[in-house]
């Protein structure tokens, strides 16, 4: 993991335009297909067979009798931050920052990749299930997309994941534990936020965090990095100990 998580740093030279196209086309598009058939087949099966899972409706229920105003207040700005608009507004900051400081194109490229392609996955998946969201009031618009999955989360996901590994280069250890542990639960907090305001089912929020995690490590794992060398130094250093 500790290899993977550092890919970048391990490996910081420059992929030609085209080589980069080519790895992410075969190591992120080509997988994005089997997680699509994935995502679309669980939520053919939850309105199906499954009968749109009755017990999460009591889920829904029990976060509308939490409901207060502060709670109405927080959520919303939790909810504000999955949007569309924010994420990639967020994104475009956060690459031209990223850019200007290493001019590793190629690594700034890892998180409008991951965002774009669960974008993807979860507008064409929730064409094709169609859910409808549930039976409760609402305390926000409904997007034209259906419940399943659920793109805030999804998206919060993308983008928050690859930044909580971006954040592994941090050198300072306490900082670099806050920035993780802090980006990690953003995503945690939006899905929660959706479910408190009405918006998603239980099971639209955790298929919409599979989306979003799946799609920030195959966008972070697609460039080719040679880490073998250092491997070898690992494991020889492991035998040497033993």
């Amino acid at each position: 993991m500790h290899t993977f998580l550092h890919r970048y740093e391990l490996d910081s030279s420059a992929p030609t335009r085209k080589e980069a196209w080519h790895d992410f086309t075969r190591r992120v598009l080509l997988p994005a297909v089997g997680l699509w058939v994935v995502i679309v087949g669980i939520g053919l099966l939850i309105t199906g067979p499954l009968g749109n899972l009755p017990g999460e409706a009591a889920v829904n229920e029990w976060f509308v009798a939490q409901r207060t105003e502060t709670l109405d207040a927080v959520t919303a700005v939790l909810s504000a931050i999955g949007t569309t608009e924010f994420i990639i507004g967020a994104c475009v900051l956060f690459v031209a920052l990223f850019w200007w400081r290493t001019k590793q194109w190629w690594l700034a490229l890892v998180p409008p990749q991951a965002i774009a392609v669960q974008a993807i996955v979860f507008m064409t998946a929730a064409l094709v299930v169609g859910r409808e969201r549930p039976e409760v009031e609402k305390l926000d618009e409904s997007p034209p997309t259906s419940s399943f999955p659920s793109g805030h989360t999804g998206a919060s996901t993308a983008f928050y994941v690859v930044l909580a590994m971006l954040a592994q280069r941090i050198g300072n250890p306490v900082l670099r534990r806050v920035v993780t542990v802090v980006c990690l639960l953003i995503p945690l907090a939006v899905g929660t936020a959706r479910l408190y305001r009405g918006m998603h089912s239980l099971s639209d929020v955790i298929v919409g965090l599979l989306n979003g995690l799946v799609c920030a490590f195959l966008a972070w794992n697609y460039l080719r990095r040679d880490t073998s060398s250092v491997a070898a130094r690992s494991e020889s250093r492991s035998l040497s100990h033993s």
